[in-house]
């Protein structure tokens, strides 16, 4: 009985054995069966696609910017004093030279009255010594020298006669003695005044003349003076333009170089932004340009009108105006603005929209271009100007090749794809997805 009870245990595990082999073999083969039946199905993606197209793209630089006057004027007054009086309010109009306000000036004005008194005495003194002091000094001179040589001509009269006299012995040597000394003295003046007079001709009349000269020069200066300290406490505009600051009130003191009002011409406004030096390289002055402000679709036109020949130091960028000759009432000094500069345009460039365009692991650009065999190829491709929207393509594809515009992100080359025509959306909010790396889903035939 042991026996047989042996034999049923091994033919059950024969048969457990082989059902369990066959059961492996099934399960092989169904596997196997299912990777046929997938590999079979290739994965299909659906696409938009759109032919590249000949057509002009420009360069576009667009940069931040903020709204400033071409002038301006920060009025400080050169004098402290109290403020008399203010002729103009924030948000007044003014011309150039207009009379702004008055600062207390009585003191001033006197030193002016003073100084103009002191101007006309001299004046008066050069007058007189121009007239008349020279020409009497000159003739007294002249009357002097004459009178000195008179005196000389009788002393040489007196010492001959009396010479002869004592060489006859009819006179004594102290009379001579005296006639010589007489005559000595008289020589001397006469010389004296001979000198005195050629001098007064010489330099006399000369530096009688420069000495009135001096201070008749010396009074206008300091009238002068005085009437340009009086003209201080007198505030005029120094351009055409708006008052668009005021920060004091008459009656307070105004101090000598602290601002009293602000001034700007609004005529011609700029934007001023600062860019790279790369895209600084290709704007020059007179590049057309658009001004954009926030809350409003419409640009306002400009041009360049300046592109800095230096770095700024602090930020290693370019200061770029962007001058608008006709302002709108839509911009104000101080606003902050975007700024829009056309660069330079291709009229007959290769163009595809901007999501086509892709980069790959080197760094290189590439497209995805829809095949004739419904299947995606991927194309290095060389580009150029980029203006946001679309892409100037080089080299590397043909006209009219269909390159994938939505669902080309991320794409395998040689993927079977589904095209579908590309919609055009007013936001291009899912090409822009897509760009920035929205990811295709594939279909299976009879998922659809």
């Amino acid at each position: 009985m042991t026996a047989s009870w042996i034999g049923v245990q091994r033919r059950g595990s024969v048969a457990i054995a082989l059902f369990e082999a066959s059961l492996m073999l099934f399960v092989a083969i169904g596997a196997v069966g299912c990777r046929a039946s997938e590999k079979e199905k290739e994965p299909v993606v659906t696409v938009e696609a759109a032919p590249a197209e000949r057509a002009a793209i420009s360069e576009v630089v667009t940069a931040e910017a903020v709204v400033f006057p071409v002038q301006q004027s920060v009025i400080t007054p050169k004098i402290t004093s109290t403020i008399r009086e203010f002729k103009v309010q924030r948000g007044s109009r003014v011309h150039k030279g207009q009379l702004l306000a008055v600062l207390e000036n009585a003191d001033l004005a006197a030193a002016a009255e003073q100084s103009k008194g002191e101007f006309e005495q001299a004046e008066a003194s050069y007058a007189t010594t121009v007239e008349a002091g020279v020409p009497q000094e000159m003739q007294k001179a002249e009357l002097d020298a004459a009178a000195a040589k008179a005196g000389y001509e009788a002393a040489q009269k007196v010492y001959d006669s009396r010479k002869d006299l004592f060489q006859q012995g009819a006179l004594p040597r102290r009379d001579l003695d005296a006639a010589q000394v007489a005559l000595a003295q008289a020589k001397t003046q006469s010389d004296v005044a001979e000198r005195q007079l050629a001098d007064l001709k010489r330099l006399g009349e000369q530096q009688a003349l420069k000495s009135a000269k001096g201070q008749l020069g010396a009074a206008k200066g300091k009238l002068l003076g005085s009437t340009a300290a009086l003209s201080y406490s007198e505030i005029r505009s120094p351009l055409d333009g708006v008052v668009t600051d005021r920060p004091q009130y008459a009656g307070e003191l105004a101090a000598a170089n602290q601002p009293l009002m602000t001034l700007m011409d609004l005529s011609k406004l700029i934007a001023k932004a600062h860019i790279s030096r790369a895209e600084a390289a290709s704007l020059k002055v007179g590049d057309a340009a658009d001004v954009r402000v926030p809350g409003s679709d419409d640009p306002i036109h400009g041009r360049v009108s300046l592109v800095s020949p230096a770095l700024d130091p602090g930020s290693t960028t370019v200061e770029v105006w962007v001058e608008v000759a006709k302002p709108d009432a839509r911009l104000k000094p101080g606003m902050t603005a975007r700024v829009s500069m056309v660069a330079k345009t291709v009229k007959d460039a290769l163009v595809v929209p901007a999501t086509a365009v892709f980069k790959n692991a080197e760094g290189a650009d590439y497209v995805v271009v829809a095949g004739s065999d419904e299947h995606a190829h991927q194309k290095v491709v060389k580009v150029g100007i980029r203006n946001g929207d679309d892409v100037q393509i080089v080299s590397g594809l043909d006209a009219a090749e269909k390159v994938i515009v939505s669902g080309g992100y991320g794409l395998p080359d040689k993927t079977q794809i589904k095209l579908q025509e590309a919609t055009p959306s007013n936001d291009g909010g899912d090409d822009k997805a897509d760009s920035r790396g929205g990811s295709a889903k594939p279909e299976t035939p009879g998922k659809e």
